[in-house]
This record gives C-alpha cells, structure tokens and sequence, in this order.
C-alpha cells in the first residue's frame, strides 16, 4: 500500500536536541516549486545590460601627472571556498547555508542520485526545497561545488522540474565545464530553449564532445555546409551513434527524406533525438517515456488533452505549481466524456458551486470533485488550492467529511484539528497533551500505529540528528527521505524513525503533514 501526501511546509533546524543553534523559522508553510513559480530569478540570458560607462568631460583635466607607471600593490585573493548555490535564500527555506559543509560530497552525490522515485508529496516538497536551497558545498575547491551541484540538477530534471533545473545550473555556470554545459544543452532541449545553448556552443565551440549536438547547432544556425561536412566526418569516424545519424541527416536534408519510411523509435530516448524526431515532422508521445518529457507537451504545440495529462503527472511528482493545473483545467469546457474529460467536468462544476457560493450546490459538487481528484492521485494539489473556500460553508454529512479531509491535507490543517479527537486531530493540532477525559489508545492499523508511535513514544535516530552538529544537516535529510519511502511502502519502524527524526530536526510542519497524509490517503 503507497501513501501519498500533501506539500512541503517552511523548514527550520533546531537545538533542543542537537545542541546547535536554531534556525529561523519563515512565515508559514511553503512548496520551494509554487515560490519559484513567480519568484524564479533571471536566467544569465535574461539580466539587462550593464549600463555604459559615461564618458569623461571635454575638459576634464587629466589624472596623471607624469608619464611613469603607477605603482601597484599586489597581494593574494582570499580564498573562500566554493560560493553558495542556490535558488531560493535561507529566510525562505528555514535551512542554513551550511548544511553540506560538513559532508563527503562523493557521499552527498550518490545519496541524491540512489535516491528513490518518492511517492509520498510532503517527502516530494521537503526534497525540493534541499535540492534548490541556497547552500555551499562540502569542501575548499570549486570541484567540489560543481560535483554537487550537478547533482543536484540532475536529480531535478529526474523529476521532471526543469525550469528550476534550467535556472539552477545557469546559476553555477554553463561554460564552467563542458558537463555543465551538457547537461544545459540537454535540459535546453527539453524546454524549448536550445537557441541559448547553441549560442555558447558557437563562442566556444571545444566546451562539448558530442558531435552531434555540433551538427545540430551548425543546421540550426543556417550553417547547412558545416553540418553536412561535421555529420559526414562523423559517420565515417563512428563519432554519432547511427540511430542519430539518420535523425540529423534528415534534419539536415529534409527534401532527401521524402517518401522514406518514419524512422524507429530509439529504445533509450535522449532529449536531442526527441527534439530532432519533432523536428522533422514525427513526434513522439510521451505518455511512456520518462517524467522530464512530460514538459514538452505543456507548450502550446500540444492539444488541449495532453496539455493536462502532462500537468496532472507532473503535479503527481510535485514538480509543477498548483496553479498551472487549475489553469488547464479550467481553460475551456471538456470535449467529450470519461477520462480526463470527467475530471475537468467535474472540476469546472465544483468550481462554478464555489463562485456561486451556493452551498446545496457545493454539497453535490464536493463528492464527484474529489472522486475525480483521487483517480488522478491529486489530491494534495486541489486540497491547497480549494480548502480556505471550501471552509466557508456550512456542510453536512459526507459532504463535510470530505471538506474535513480536503483541509487536513492543505496548508490550514491546524483550522480542523481542534474539532477531532481521533489520531488525525491528534496530529493536526501538534500532538499536544490529551485533555482531561480524552483518551488515544495504539491503532491496530500498521501505519496508524506507526504514526502515533512517531508523536508519542519513539525517539528519533541519534545518528541523524548528530550530524546537524557537524554540519552534514543536507546528508541526515536525504537519509529521512529514504527511510519515508521505505515507510510508506510498508516497512512500520522506517516510516516511525523517518517522522520522529523530522520532528528532532526541527521539520514539524513536514512530520505532521506526512503523518496526516498517511493517515488520509491511501493507495492500493
């Protein structure tokens, strides 16, 4: 049984059992994936030109006054490590910016990359705000900050966040190194922006090995001789897969393709041949193929249909802004009926229940909505968007219990904690002390019991909350984030550890949403 989960809330580390100094806490919960949707900084391409200097005066005296060389004194630059990296600023994140100094980047990297596919929304939320947290790296070297962060980026194309992706490794350079510049180049073709990348490919043209991203960019630029000259070469030097040597030579010489068969689909599909299969008129679904994909199909390029199948696995994975999604779904009225179809119907009458603020009509919207909502596995999205609206009626029977649950899994879950008395209200109101008659015996339930394990008797693991102390909060989360998975996939203890620790480090908010979504959301 998978658990899914609501968002992220704000972060912050504490010292009650670490002993190291606490860590403000922002103003509340917070999805680092919604504040970059409006708050995402300008990518290099973007910054406006330095203003010119102005020239001097016309009879302006002049500065010297001899011919000789001015003396100058010299002295070594300070050296301070590697430069924080990051999109978004430590008074957002709660987390401080040393929370990888103290940890083996060789470790960090293969933490972030073993990672797995979570499943669980809040454990989704908290790895985003780690991976895009302003924060420096472990060591004295810049190698070591570009480990990282190419770590870190390639972990969020793996989810399928590439405007974050996009800006994060503009931030650390693209002509750093041509691994930078590779994995810019494919994140580029990803999102429609390859125009940029292939810019800097002709300034520096040695920063990539990968002759057929120079073909490409050659045919691009209107360089037709050169990309038939580099893709001859090429081929006869074994320098370009033959599966790409067939896309680019049809890109290249369209006219010559005429009448030919459609090409096979590569088994292994690289960003580059997607780009190039669409480019010359045979694109490819991307219902099969992996997450990152799935952004292609949000461009207006896409059909309507696709356009939300695309936002609704996106959202899934917490990779896009809640906003988007109500975006599409309300965009026009649905084209025909089941599927997807029925979702946006159903939406779209909840909606217009809510604008008419009618609450018979919102009492037999709520059910179909959330049914809907549920099939999709979406719910967390439309409980944030709908539970502060939803909290303005007055409902009864089914229809209240579902707004009930619609509210504990959004931001406001503390509003309804107060009128529960079961292990749901327990959490939601921040597991304070019973009142006096009230009583909460163990669950029997596995994942009930661990929950109410995690917010009354068990300990967190020592071991990770030591390593606040020592500078390696980063690594100690990425390890909670792995035992959260091995919670919710049926191991009892992981999941009980994984909740108790976040609450030793601090990350409350995150524990009691996880814990309320495990308790609500269920998945077979």
């Amino acid at each position: 049984m998978v658990q899914k989960a609501a968002r992220l809330g704000a972060v912050a580390v504490t010292a009650l059992l670490i002993g190291a100094p606490a860590v403000a806490e922002p103003q509340g919960p917070l999805s680092a994936i919604d504040w970059l949707g409006t708050q995402l900084p300008p990518t290099p391409a973007a910054l406006p030109p330095r203003p010119a200097k102005p020239a001097p005066a016309p009879n302006e005296p002049p500065v010297s006054k001899n011919a000789l060389a001015p003396q100058v004194n010299v002295q070594p630059l300070a050296t301070s490590g590697p430069r924080a990296i990051g999109l978004v600023p430590a008074q957002i994140t709660g987390l401080p910016a040393d929370l990888w100094t103290g940890s083996d980047v060789n470790k960090l990297t293969d933490l972030i990359a073993t990672l797995p596919d979570l499943n669980l929304p809040a454990a989704q939320s908290l790895l985003y705000t780690l991976l895009l947290a302003e924060a420096r790296a472990p060591g004295d070297v810049a190698a070591a900050g570009d480990q990282l962060v190419l770590a870190r980026v390639e972990k969020l194309v793996q989810r399928g966040a590439l405007d974050p992706a996009l800006s994060l490794i503009e931030q650390a350079g693209v002509r750093s190194s041509p691994a930078h510049f590779d994995l810019w180049m494919d994140i580029s073709l990803l999102t429609g922006t390859e125009d940029r990348a292939c810019g800097v490919l002709s300034e520096m043209p040695h920063i990539t090995q990968d002759y057929a991203v120079r073909i490409f960019c050659a045919a691009r630029a209107g360089e037709w001789e050169d990309a038939a000259l580099t893709l001859g070469s090429a081929k006869a030097l074994g320098l370009v897969p033959d599966e790409q040597l067939d896309l680019l030579a049809r890109f290249i010489d369209p006219d010559a393709a005429e009448g030919l068969p459609p090409l096979s689909v590569p088994r292994k599909m690289d960003p580059l041949s997607f780009r190039l299969f669409e480019a010359i008129g045979e694109p490819i679904p991307t219902t099969n193929l992996p997450r990152p994909y799935a952004v292609a199909d949000l461009r207006d390029l896409a059909g309507w249909k696709a356009q939300i199948e695309a936002a609704e696995r996106l959202t899934r994975a917490g990779a896009l802004p809640d906003n988007r999604l109500l975006g599409l779904y309300s965009e026009r009225k649905a084209a025909a009926s089941g599927g997807v179809w029925d979702r946006v119907a159903a939406w779209q009458r909840f909606e217009t229940a809510l604008e008419a603020q009618s609450t018979e009509a919102v009492s037999k919207t709520i059910l179909p909505v959330w049914r809907e909502m549920t099939s999709a596995g979406i719910e967390v999205s439309f409980a944030t968007l709908f539970a502060d609206s939803l909290s303005e009626f007055k409902l009864t029977g089914r229809a209240a219990d579902t707004a009930a649950t619609v509210a504990l899994l959004s931001p406001s879950y503390e509003r309804v904690g107060s009128g529960r008395s079961d292990l749901a209200g327990f959490i939601a109101r921040g597991a304070v002390p019973l009142s006096e008659g009230e009583t909460l015996e163990r669950p029997e339930d596995l994942y009930e019991g661990a929950v109410f394990d995690a917010f009354t008797t068990a300990q967190p693991r020592a071991d990770l909350v030591a390593m606040v102390a020592q500078g390696r909060l980063g690594e100690s989360i990425l390890q909670v984030l792995t035992l959260m998975h091995k919670g919710t996939a049926g191991n009892a203890r992981a999941l009980t550890d994984a909740l108790g620790t976040l609450r030793a480090l601090g990350l409350e908010d995150t524990a009691r949403r996880a814990a309320l979504q495990v308790l609500l959301l269920e998945r077979g």
